[in-house]
């Protein structure tokens, strides 16, 4: 067998398609507008809580 064959023979390379990202962020965007505000909360909490206590 030749090199060539022997390359020939193995399975193509996984290449995800572009199809399967689109999904997955459309499966996301109804949940943004409830998750980012309770983010900003939590990260202003945090925020004020280190300004209190090193003050």
């Amino acid at each position: 067998m030749t090199q060539s064959a022997e390359q020939s023979t193995h399975a193509a390379p996984h290449n995800p398609s572009p199809v399967e990202e689109q999904d997955s962020l459309k499966a996301l965007m109804p949940v943004i507008p409830i998750v980012l505000p309770v983010v900003g909360g939590v990260l202003m909490f945090l925020l004020a809580f280190i300004a209190i206590y090193m003050g």
